[in-house]
């Protein structure tokens, strides 16, 4: 092995589960819509920002995984190689225009996103109209493992297509809020996460074994967890929870994780396109993302 990326990648390698048992129903969705999903409209539209892809490559890819071809979007910059990369995991409503914006958002940084469709398998939860439906009917049947794996296939998709996978990060929001600290204690590529408004815990069940608060002692790269202190769906003693079992453990990447509370913060207040944005935590959030990519060598 001629380089510490080497090695980190045999480890990781190493560390990887076999594959899930395939299911022969293959992929019900094959590739990405337009559009926002059915279940946030009508869009706010003085809010939802626009991000153009002038200077970019920008697209639905088809990302190779142990059963077939998932659907993603990838953007980076249209010149240059070897981008660092950062994987983009959506909301409950899939990829949709609002992830595919902000992996044009991190484009123009000079970074390649991909937001994986990993919610292919059990369905497509940008056709529903309520939100208790896309919970029910394609949510729920989605197993933490499988979301690792297709998560591993995109690193791998990336550092054969002009990624630097030496240079990983990972983002997600709501639903891709907890995932991104369940990857972050996955991979050990991981150099680091920003969680936005993940649930922290849970019960556990078959399909969501284990929850971040789980695994402050297992992450293997530093997460920073932006939340928000008016957020129904995740109590704020669970943050400090969260905080406590951070600044507790005997993992270095615990200990160098963080998170950040804005007291008067709804869930979702990054999504630009829905109600629930504010502007000042958002934007203040993403400079804070930004900064904690760069810090940690992403």
């Amino acid at each position: 092995m001629n380089s510490p990326t080497d090695y980190l990648q045999a480890e990781f390698e190493s560390l990887v589960p076999p594959p899930l048992p395939v299911d022969r129903r293959g992929f019900l969705v094959t590739a990405l819509g337009a559009g926002f999903a059915l279940a946030v409209q009508p869009v706010m539209a003085q809010t939802a920002i626009t991000t153009d892809g002038e200077g970019l490559t920008a697209g639905e890819i088809q990302v190779p995984t142990a059963d077939g071809g998932m659907p993603a979007y990838r953007a980076q910059p249209a010149r240059g190689a070897n981008f660092p990369v950062i994987l983009v995991v959506q909301e409950i409503f899939g990829v949709h225009e609002h992830i595919k914006d902000i992996c044009r958002r991190l484009a123009k940084l000079g970074y390649q996103a991909i937001a994986p469709e990993l919610y292919a398998r059990q369905g497509d939860p940008r056709q529903y109209t309520a939100i208790p439906d896309i919970l029910a009917k394609v949510v729920s049947k989605v197993p933490d493992s499988q979301v690792m794996a297709d998560l591993d296939a995109c690193v791998a998709w990336a550092r054969a297509n002009g990624g630097d996978s030496g240079r990983l990060g990972i983002t997600g929001f709501c639903w891709g809020g907890r995932i991104a600290w369940l990857y972050a204690a996955h991979n050990p590529g991981v150099k680091a996460g920003v969680a936005w408004y993940g649930r922290l815990t849970s019960p556990a069940s078959e399909m969501t074994p284990r929850h971040p608060l789980d695994l402050a002692g297992a992450l293997k790269g530093p997460v920073l967890g932006l939340y928000g202190g008016q957020d129904g769906g995740i109590p704020n003693d669970t943050v400090e929870k969260m905080r406590k079992a951070l600044a507790e453990s005997a993992n270095p990447a615990g200990k160098a994780s963080a998170i950040h509370l804005y007291p008067n913060a709804p869930h979702a207040f990054h999504a630009d396109y829905r109600p629930s944005y504010r502007k000042e935590e958002a934007e203040d959030g993403w400079k804070r993302m930004r900064e904690w990519f760069t810090k940690h060598g992403v």
